[in-house]
């Protein structure tokens, strides 16, 4: 990658960038320069977030804003930029509906107001079991879901955000339905679009689309991110259609209206966004409705930002490991202060994370900067933020949703293994039909039915059956029985962490005696040998000759026995 060759690496610990008081001073440019060039891209995609959620669009910067202050002092993930996320974007405005509003759409009502009120104090219960959850030291957790259930929920997240933000971008309005339903809609969303706001969002999604073929023209545009493009080209159209003023205009002999409803609400004065502060109400926890919401919140929310932590040391250049349950604290700790003042749900965002990395930051400081800057820029400049037209930002986030459930996606999975396939695509369906927690819970089943098919013992499922045996003073030979699966992952990996990184030992893993080790147990313990090697150890896997794989894919599923 090429961020890889543009950062330093270095075998020794000291020069090994550390989020501490030296590394601050250290590492001043770098962060602060990260830290600008995210917050460019954050920027618009915190208020569309926040509006694609049923929330005020200054909620979403209240999230980053906060997240980016009191992440950097509690975790010490040094990389991750923690904000809203596009993926929990479909429980929050569940959660709002359930509470009886629809957000932005037609306007914020008292009823929306009421219903963003009651998910606030949704927001502040999960927030305080993900805290619990981190000091149970549960982090683990996250290496039970099997990863093709997972690539399913988020494909199928972001089909229901592309749905619900096309009828915005094409200034359509009161368009809402359970997802399935309005994809049958998108034709008649279509043809009852509003022309200018079609445009508008016609050209800020293309810009999406073609910016990183258009950066490639010239070193200088691969700082520029793409959304701020979009901003630079949206506002100057809004402005050139007076959108600030409600009017008719006639196209093709049909009548339109536009006006501020187009518009990004924002405070009509400098520091008013600290009269946009709202408080948690927290009669919702009475309704039985509000605990699935808050447990939608606690177990995708957490499960997200685990996976993108994780993602994210996977490409830091030095290799950094963060330590999970101390993220997921803070993560915590900084959601429950976001549902305190009116904010959404933060996690571990991966496509600013990655961004960061791209942008040559160091340390966690660059977090830091990036919140600033948006606190600066939303304090001092609320009425040309007001300018933004609704239909840039829900450009971004149908692109967002494209990128979740791209093409690419089915056709990487297909190359690990039908069966991979079945259970990516079962999932996704099974989301759209019903919610979150019923599809992937389906998408587990399912993979569990196949491994019981291709001869994986009962017993076996959740237990891992290991022996072991000292092989000298620093080699341990581990013997793995019945099966290695992703729902007996957890006690697997405890025991080559236990005896390998802990005791500081080498490992053979023999495999032999397995009938089935599935995708997702061949890819954690490639990372898993990743992490030996980090510390001068090794884990060896032998035993797989009597295998074959359910693809031709290296990391494919492998079942005992040859193939017929």
């Amino acid at each position: 990658m090429s961020e890889e060759n543009s950062l330093p690496t270095t075998n020794s610990s000291d020069e090994i960038p550390r989020g501490n008081a030296a590394g601050f001073a250290k590492y001043f440019k770098q962060d602060i320069l990260s830290g600008f060039l995210v917050f460019l891209i954050a920027l618009p995609l915190c208020l569309g977030i926040a509006l694609a959620c049923g929330y005020p669009a200054i909620a979403g910067v209240f999230t980053a804003i906060i997240g980016a202050i009191m992440a950097t002092f509690i975790s010490d993930s040094e990389l991750t930029i923690k904000g809203p996320a596009a993926g929990l974007i479909v429980i929050a405005i569940g959660t709002v509906e359930a509470f009886g509003g629809d957000g932005p759409i037609g306007g914020f009502s008292e009823a929306d107001m009421t219903a963003y009120k009651m998910a606030l104090a949704v927001g502040v219960v999960a927030a305080i079991f993900q805290v619990i959850f981190g000091f149970l030291r549960a982090g683990i957790l996250a290496e039970f879901f099997p990863l093709a259930a997972v690539h399913g929920m988020l494909a199928a997240i972001g089909v229901i955000i592309m749905v619900k933000q096309i009828p915005i971008a094409l200034g359509v309005r009161g368009a809402k339905g359970e997802p399935l339903e309005m994809i049958k809609e998108i034709p008649h969303f279509f043809s009852e679009m509003n022309p200018e706001i079609a445009m508008v969002g016609g050209i800020s999604l293309a810009i999406m689309f073609l910016w990183p073929w258009i950066k490639k023209l010239h070193s200088v545009l691969n700082v520029i991110p793409a959304p701020m493009i979009v901003l630079l080209v949206a506002v100057p159209m809004g402005m050139f259609f007076d959108l600030q003023h409600t009017h008719i205009y006639s196209y093709h002999g049909e009548k339109y209206q536009v006006g501020e409803e187009y518009l990004v609400a924002m405070p009509d004065r400098v520091f008013g966004m600290f009269d946009d502060i709202t408080y948690p109400d927290f009669s919702a926890l009475k309704q039985p409705v509000a605990w699935k919401w808050v447990f939608m919140f606690f177990v995708i929310g957490s499960l997200e930002s685990l996976l993108s932590a994780k993602a994210i040391d996977l490409l830091d250049p030095w290799k950094r490991k963060t330590n999970l349950n101390r993220d997921m604290i803070a993560v915590g700790v900084g959601n429950v202060a976001c549902a305190m003042v009116g904010g959404l749900p933060m996690i571990s965002e991966i496509v600013r994370s990655k961004a960061n990395i791209d942008n040559g930051a160091r340390t966690r400081f660059a977090d830091l900067w990036h919140g600033i800057f948006l606190l600066l820029c939303v304090a001092l400049i609320p009425t040309i933020l007001h300018l933004i037209p609704l239909a840039a930002l829900a450009a971004m986030l149908v692109f967002t949703g494209f990128r979740l459930a791209h093409p690419t996606e089915f056709l990487h999975v297909l190359k690990i293994g039908k069966e991979q396939l079945l259970i990516f695509v079962v999932t996704l369906v099974a989301v759209l039909a019903t919610d979150l927690l019923i599809g992937i819970a389906i998408g587990i089943a399912v993979k569990l039915l196949i491994h019981v098919i291709n001869g994986v013992p009962l017993q076996s499922i959740f237990k891992p059956y290991l022996d072991v045996e000292n092989r000298g003073a620093d080699t341990v030979l581990i013997t793995a029985r019945y099966s290695a699966i992703f729902s007996n992952w957890i006690l697997f990996r405890k025991q080559l962490v236990d005896l390998g990184l802990q005791e500081k030992k080498n490992i053979i893993l023999d495999l032999a005696h397995t009938k089935l080790v599935d995708h997702s147990v061949m890819e954690k313990l490639h990372e898993i040998q990743a992490d030996f090697m980090q510390v001068g150890l090794e884990l060896k896997i032998v035993g797989l000759e009597n295998h074959h794989g359910l693809s031709s894919h290296e990391l494919s599923t492998q079942k005992l026995g040859k193939l017929a």
